[in-house]
Order: structure tokens, then C-alpha cells, then sequence
């Protein structure tokens, strides 16, 4: 009987010819049958699979031997086998849709000039170490942060990562530059490109975790400093760390605990909502409404 599981991961290299591999990749993932998405950029490889684990091993083995992938970092999870609709293999101009392809330097040990590294155990020192003068910036879509966050982060305005440069650039944040930072993804490729256009702004004390919110969810659970569920841009749509998982998403209709996304009904929208088990049995919860949740496009990748 397969094993079924899901990888998530990314690797920033020089790559030469993006559509050389993304042909190589399409055809290494459909000799497997693997589903999911991968982006292919002159700065490397971003992307999540879903499949049987043996042919997902495969995978990772033929993608390490790729020159500058050797020291990706495969982040494994339990999978259905129907958590991808598709596969779909891509050439982008970015890796994440910042909408800064020139402003991203990368060399054969990754971005240039992008924050410090901090593993899970570095990350709760720094807090032991500076208290409250450190702060958790979160780098993914606002709406994520509406199930799973970091104690007291703050969350940009943001709709995608397409919004993040007008967001920072807008001086809301100016009084962070000289405080520790320390921003915070799923998997860690949009903190590397973040912190990186952070320090190109001014901030001057950057960090990210070291394989983002899943690698710290894996040491510490739910007993550090994260709460919440991690939201998830495959057929999941969330993971918990634990059974001791806190819910704090908030239904849109009754105002309960929940930590579930539903689809909008409508199948041209892209909107989700945030509803508990008992709304969501109403099909009028599920129509389209100005207060959905915008993002449900799974295209995010870490």
C-alpha cells in the first residue's frame, strides 16, 4: 500500500536556463506521478509535491544532483494522495512574486545580503536574551495569520506578497528599523527574499527561521512560541503541530473558534472564508460577500 506524503522545499542558485529545467522537472515528476507546483527561476527552485514517498525519495535524490540544489532542505508531512489537483512545472522571473527580480542578488550559497539565519532554539534565546524588544514580523499573506501566528507578531496589510514593498515602503514600520526582527514563513523562501528588501530599506537587525514556521513547529510544537494552526496551500488547507493546538481563527459568521477555510461557492472566486463546522452547513455562508477572505489561490509556495 503507498505511503502517501508531501515535501515542501526551495533552493536559491544560479540557474542558467530556467526552461531547460523546468522541462527536466515536468518530466522527472511525471515519470513519478507527482502532483503539485514548482516555480524554476534564474534564482533557483521553489516548490511542493505530493505522492507516493518512495517516488518522492527519487525526486529529491535526481534534484540534489542538480548543481547549487545539493543542499536543499526537503520538508516531509503526511498527504492524502489527492492533496494536488495537477502538476504544474513553471519559469518565472521570481521565485516569490515581490516584484523585485533585480533587486535579488544570488550566489552559489544563496541570496546575498538577506537576514541571519536563526534555528528554532536561536530563535527562543534571542526572546530569552532581548525580551520585548523583539519582534515577529510575519512574512506571508495577511490572511494566514488569521489561524496560526507567532505571540503578539505583527502582520502586515498584505494580500499577497505582491503588496509587501508599497507595505513596507509606507512607513508604518519605521519604527521597527533598529529593533531585532525576526521574520517568519511557512517554509522559509519568502523570509529570505523579505528580510533581504528589509535590510535594503533600512531595517538594520534582520533574522528569519531557519526552515520557517514548520521546522520551528517540528522542535517545539505547540509549546513555544507559536499558536495556532499553520495554514496550507494544498487540499489541507491547515496543519496542526500537536493535539494541545490552539484555535484561534475566529468564524466569519458567528464569531466561534475555528481553524477552517472553506471555498467560496461560486467556482470563479478566489476567495475564501473563515467558517466554523456549524455555519458552513448554510449554503447563504458560503456565497460571495465583500467580507471574504481574499487568497484562495494555492500558488503561494513556502
Amino acid at each position: 500500500m503507498a505511503l502517501n506524503k508531501i515535501i515542501l522545499y526551495y533552493g536559491f542558485a544560479p540557474v542558467a536556463d530556467p526552461k531547460a529545467v523546468m522541462l527536466w522537472q515536468k518530466t522527472l515528476c511525471a515519470s513519478l506521478n507527482l502532483k503539485g507546483r514548482i516555480l524554476i527561476s534564474e534564482h533557483g527552485i521553489n516548490g511542493t509535491l505530493g505522492g507516493d514517498m518512495e517516488n518522492l525519495k527519487k525526486y529529491c535524490r535526481a534534484t540534489k544532483e542538480y548543481p547549487g540544489f545539493g543542499k536543499i532542505d526537503f520538508k516531509w508531512s503526511d498527504g492524502t494522495g489527492n492533496d494536488f489537483p495537477r502538476l504544474s512545472v513553471k519559469a518565472r522571473k521570481e521565485l516569490v512574486a515581490f516584484t523585485t527580480p533585480n533587486e535579488i542578488e544570488v550566489a552559489k550559497s544563496g541570496i546575498v545580503n538577506g537576514g541571519k539565519h536563526l534555528k528554532p532554539h536561536q530563535v527562543n534565546q534571542l526572546v530569552e536574551e532581548r525580551g520585548d524588544d523583539v519582534v515577529f514580523f510575519d512574512g506571508r499573506n495577511a490572511f494566514e495569520a488569521k489561524i496560526g501566528k507567532f505571540k503578539n507578531a505583527v502582520v502586515p496589510d498584505v494580500q499577497t506578497t505582491h503588496d509587501f514593498i508599497a507595505e513596507l515602503e509606507s512607513g508604518k514600520y519605521d519604527h521597527l528599523k533598529d529593533k531585532p526582527i525576526v521574520t517568519y514563513c511557512t517554509g522559509g523562501i519568502r523570509c529570505e527574499i523579505l528580510s533581504a528588501v528589509m535590510i535594503n530599506r533600512g531595517f538594520q537587525e534582520v533574522y528569519q527561521i531557519e526552515g520557517g514556521i514548520v521546522r520551528y513547529g517540528e522542535r517545539y510544537r505547540d509549546k513555544g512560541l507559536w499558536e495556532g494552526s499553520l495554514y496550507v496551500f494544498d487540499g489541507r488547507m491547515n496543519v496542526d503541530f500537536s493535539d494541545e493546538a490552539k484555535t484561534i481563527g475566529v468564524c466569519e459568521c458567528c464569531g466561534g473558534a475555528t481553524k477552517e477555510f472553506r471555498n467560496c461557492q461560486n467556482l470563479g472566486c478566489k476567495d475564501l472564508v473563515l467558517l466554523c463546522d456549524s455555519c458552513n452547513e448554510d449554503p447563504a455562508n458560503l456565497e460571495c460577500k465583500p467580507s471574504h477572505t481574499r487568497g484562495r489561490k494555492l500558488q503561494e509556495v513556502g
